[in-house]
């Protein structure tokens, strides 16, 4: 009896650890460390900060057209419980104003924390891990130029279990995109750009994708329309759901917030439209070719 009890105690901590270490956070490799730690370009991280929409969430205050201002705070809902969005600006006690590009890769490309803490995926990592390493650091150049804002964000209101941080790493395990060799610059082709921007920094399908009661993205009705944590729906975006749309009115939309029929976008589209309304018109034309195309997973 006291054999059998000691080998189940010896099971249960063999699992516990390889539990431990199967859901330990997983910075990115050397490699990719190596390559985004190149000088970044501001003015092409300008452009990649509209197309990654950082503002939508990390925008405090009120909106001043002469100064961006990312120190974070405003209440994001879900079914979780509450997120607010930590202060990007570069303040050096309350932002990233210490952080270093690889610090910035990590949280970026991996969910990571600077102090090595798995990162919540209500910021939309899972996405943005398909980022190529150029614009990654490019934006962290971009971040580095705008106004630093002292303050910092209050703590999320989580219930338990959604609480245990380290829980993360199992929902990482499931939904995690695996991506040994990130891209080390973005494409150039039309169809290729606008597949990168869509899935990668333009992050639609965490918004326009159904999720299971875990809250992973449920891949084979990508993009398909979802219900927002606010009860609204974001529509179908696939060829399927924009079929009476062409790509002209697509890219109109986003760069207007004006649809075919007059309305208007509203909610969270009008964040994402004031954001691309700053993007090449080149981008929006590929990020409208590749949903008019795209007929699903």
């Amino acid at each position: 009896m006291r054999l059998g009890l000691a080998l189940l105690a010896l099971l249960a901590l063999g699992a516990a650890g390889i539990a431990w270490l199967l859901t330990a956070p997983r910075p990115i490799s050397a490699e990719a460390a190596s390559a985004v730690s190149e000088p970044g370009d501001p003015a092409a991280g300008r452009i990649v900060y509209y197309l990654a929409g950082c503002g939508a969430c990390h925008t405090s205050g009120p909106v001043d057209a002469s100064a961006i201002r990312l120190g974070g705070g405003a209440e994001l809902k879900t079914p979780f419980g509450s997120f607010y969005p930590p202060n990007i600006s570069p303040d050096p006690n309350d932002g990233i104003g210490k952080w270093t590009v690889v610090d910035f890769a990590n949280a970026l490309m991996a969910g990571i924390s600077p102090a090595g803490e798995h990162l919540y995926p209500a910021f939309p990592y899972p996405s943005y891990t398909h980022m190529a390493l150029k614009d990654v650091r490019d934006l962290y150049a971009f971040l580095n130029t705008t106004t630093p804002v002292p303050g910092k964000r209050p703590p999320n209101g989580l219930s338990f279990p959604f609480s245990i941080r380290r829980a993360v790493g199992v929902w990482k395990l499931l939904y995690m995109p695996q991506l040994p060799h990130p891209l080390m610059s973005a494409p150039e082709g039309f169809e290729e750009r606008g597949r990168y921007l869509v899935q990668g920094p333009g992050h639609c399908g965490e918004c326009h994708s159904p999720r299971s009661f875990l809250g992973g993205i449920l891949a084979d009705r990508r993009l398909t329309g979802a219900v927002l944590p606010d009860g609204k729906k974001a529509p179908n975006i696939t060829a399927r759901g924009l079929k009476k749309w062409s790509e002209s009115d697509i890219a109109d939309a986003l760069s207007t917030g004006l649809t075919p029929e007059g309305d208007v976008l509203a909610g969270a589209m009008a964040e994402v439209v004031t954001n691309l309304a700053h993007a090449p018109a080149a981008d929006l034309a590929a990020i409208a070719h590749f949903l008019k195309t795209f007929q699903g997973p």
